[in-house]
């Protein structure tokens, strides 16, 4: 079972997939792709901690490379959670080591093997595309809002549930067991 949970920045997307792969499995592990480059992401990731505090995640940090990732579920239908592929896409496009242009491929890769290792995967995405015009962008910033739409638009096509969260509510776009 694949789940793609998209929405803005503070639109309340995180919490929404924390409790959706709290209600999937009891085993549940938490895909960290954020590393710390400043004051602003260290408080993003201790705001994220303390979210999940108590939810049973074993967190896993991975800033790169997901199709290297091997876990062990004890269980059939554990979950992973991912947190974010935008994110993750990032890091793929500009970080040493990283996938380049071939970001959004590696990040499907990635999530076709959690899916092979037999867990529930759910996926935290951003939307960024309502953001302004994309001329008015970097060229940097255009080819990662170009891949990241490329890379939800996959997601969202091999899920089984694709949410986007506005104001902190859920809008269905795809609904487990509904064919659309």
């Amino acid at each position: 079972m694949l789940a793609l949970v998209l929405g803005e920045a503070a639109s309340g997307k995180s919490e929404f997939a924390e409790q959706l792969a709290m209600s999937l499995a009891e085993e549940r592990y938490y895909i960290a792709t954020m590393q710390i480059g400043d004051a602003e992401s260290q408080r993003r990731i201790e705001r994220h901690r303390q979210m999940r505090q108590g939810k049973g995640f074993a967190t896993l940090e991975q800033p790169l490379a997901l199709a290297k990732l091997h876990l062990q579920p004890q269980k059939p239908g554990a979950v992973a959670l991912l947190e974010c592929a935008s994110t993750l896409l990032g890091n793929e496009l500009y970080l040493p080591g990283g996938a380049g242009p071939d970001g959004w491929r590696a990040i499907l890769a990635g999530v076709q093997n959690l899916l092979r290792q037999g867990l529930q995967v759910v996926v935290v995405s951003n939307c960024v595309f309502a953001e302004g015009s994309a001329s008015a962008l970097s060229p940097e910033m255009q080819e990662y809002v170009f891949q990241l739409g490329l890379l939800n638009r996959r997601l969202a096509q091999a899920a089984e549930q694709v949410v986007e969260v506005c104001c902190g509510l859920p809008l269905y776009h795809k609904k487990m067991g509904e064919s659309c």
